[in-house]
């Protein structure tokens, strides 16, 4: 090196970072063309790690304090350049400066369903979202297996890998619980130190520890969520299933009247013949149930629709012929058997004559 060169060359005396921004893991201090003075001054703050790199090996690592850079207190990078005890020369060397404090309010969820076994419902479908909290625990590990020589590497660039960890631990989780999947959201708090515990060791890999995880919600597909509705519904109702289905028919009774005597051939047949459909069906419904409380084996027999007589003056073949057609239809939908369908029909016929 000639003299103008070595005079033109920048030496630096003072190594810190400021981390003036949001969100990074890791920073390279800026060396270009300029060399460490012996002697040099380096500042590492609270929340902060710094990690000397000679040509690719790690050498020193620093923790918050203020240090004069010698040989002292380099003592891996003085034998990786093989240095005697003292040195008076500039020396290049790579810096990285890593930022310990926690990376907070970092969101975890599922983008899709995902599969679990269960103690109630055996396996089943189930979505989840929350957060989690990290820190940079061991800065080496972190720039050997995630970070490299990168200039910045920032929490961006690690939540894709970091969320996939979560995720792929929540059946872990579950299982270790031993939580219902009804009891979890009376148990949030447990499930989601289960999934910290099973998720912490992967995080740990690369230089990380996982320092909190919250659970927000757990819930199940739309189409899921319904059945167990319905399955709380039916537990809610306990032993007056009786009264819940009588009180179920009434409310059924007039629409399906309704619906059926506006289905063609109206007239007093069809208004007959959709009351007589409602009342059969409330009979049935509310003996199968009652048999079904109770633990009998016996079938209940369906009870064939009575057609109101009018008080007024017997049907004409027309309206018999429309309520034909209707009991065709009930005996279509399965509301009538073929026995109940023939024996009305024969009776119906008999007015004919």
């Amino acid at each position: 090196m000639g003299l103008m060169d070595f005079i033109k060359k920048q030496f630096i005396d003072i190594i810190q970072w400021t981390e003036d921004g949001q969100g990074t893991l890791a920073w390279r201090f800026p060396m270009a063309e300029m060399e460490i003075q012996n002697g040099a001054s380096l500042t590492v703050r609270e929340s902060q790690m710094a990690v000397f790199v000679n040509e690719g090996t790690v050498a020193d690592v620093f923790g918050p304090g203020t240090y004069k850079l010698t040989t002292q207190t380099l003592p891996v990078l003085t034998y990786l350049k093989n240095w005697d005890k003292l040195f008076e020369s500039p020396f290049k060397s790579d810096v990285y400066f890593f930022s310990t404090r926690q990376q907070v309010d970092q969101r975890w969820g599922t983008q899709q369903p995902v599969t679990i076994r269960d103690k109630d419902f055996g396996a089943i479908r189930l979505r989840a979202f929350g957060n989690f909290a990290y820190r940079i625990a061991e800065p080496k590990l972190f720039h050997t297996e995630i970070s490299g020589t990168r200039e910045r590497y920032s929490v961006e660039d690690l939540d894709g890998q970091l969320r996939g960890l979560m995720l792929q631990h929540i059946s872990d989780a579950v299982a270790q619980s031993g939580v219902p999947f009804l009891d979890l959201a009376a148990n949030q708090i447990e499930f989601a130190q289960q999934l910290q515990a099973a998720t912490a060791a992967e995080f740990s890999k690369i230089g990380l520890k996982l320092e909190a995880v919250t659970l927000q919600n757990v819930s199940l597909p739309d189409e899921l969520q319904k059945v167990l509705d319905q399955k709380i519904g039916m537990g809610m109702i306990g032993q007056n299933m009786g009264q819940f289905m009588q009180y179920q028919t009434a409310q059924a009774i007039p629409k399906l009247a309704e619906g059926v005597g506006q289905g063609g051939g109206g007239g007093v047949a069809g208004d007959a013949m959709g009351l007589g459909a409602g009342l059969a069906m409330g009979q049935v419904l509310a003996q199968q149930l009652q048999g079904a409380m109770a633990g009998s084996a016996a079938s209940t027999p369906l009870v064939a629709p009575t057609l109101p007589t009018s008080a007024t003056a017997a049907p004409s073949a027309e309206d018999i012929m429309a309520l034909l057609e209707k009991l065709g239809d009930l005996r279509t939908k399965g509301i009538l058997t073929d026995d109940e369908f023939a024996s009305k029909k024969a009776e119906l016929l008999k007015k004919l004559g």
